[in-house]
């Protein structure tokens, strides 16, 4: 089927449906590219659970630009 075979049948869709055509083919882009993360890799990914020094530095901003304002 060509493209100007199917654009007529595209424009006949409901929204939800073209918001899944868009997410198939974006889907479809990234994987012929290989930009999709292997399923069998670990990727780390940082959390702000128990950075302590991240919220103090956070305060000490906060303190400073209270103590200017």
């Amino acid at each position: 089927m060509s493209l100007d075979e199917l654009l007529p049948t595209l424009r006949e869709l409901d929204r939800a449906d073209k918001l899944r055509v868009m997410q198939f083919l974006a889907f479809e882009l990234a994987r012929e590219e290989g930009a999709l993360p292997d399923s069998g890799t670990h990727y780390p990914v940082w959390s702000p659970f128990d950075s302590f020094e991240a919220g103090n530095t956070l305060l000490a901003a906060l303190g400073a630009e209270n103590e200017h304002a």
